[in-house]
C-alpha cells in the first residue's frame, strides 16, 4: 500500500509539470519563467533522483527521472529563448 500511495503521488506531482512543459515547447514562451527558480528547482529534483537511487526506491526514481527530464527541458529553453 505504501508503494501504491508512492507511486500515485509520483504521477500527480510529475504530471503537474506536463501543462507547463507543453506550453513551453509549442510557444517558447519563457518570460514569466525565473531562471534562478528553475535552476534550483532542477536541482533540488536531481537530488531528489539520487536520493531515491540510493534508496533503491522506484517511486522516487520514475517520478524524479520524468521531472528530471521535464525540468531540464524547460531550463534549456529558458536558457536557449531568453533574450528573445
Amino acid at each position: 500500500m505504501n508503494e501504491l500511495i508512492g507511486y500515485l503521488a509520483a504521477c500527480l506531482t510529475t504530471l503537474s509539470f506536463l501543462p507547463q512543459a507543453l506550453h513551453t515547447f509549442r510557444t517558447r514562451d519563457v518570460s514569466g519563467i525565473s531562471l534562478g527558480m528553475y535552476a534550483l528547482f532542477t536541482s533540488g529534483v536531481a537530488l531528489w533522483l539520487v536520493y531515491g537511487v540510493l534508496l533503491r526506491a522506484w517511486p522516487i526514481i520514475v517520478a524524479n527521472g520524468v521531472t528530471l527530464a521535464l525540468a531540464l527541458a524547460i531550463l534549456s529553453m529558458k536558457l536557449r529563448y531568453r533574450r528573445r
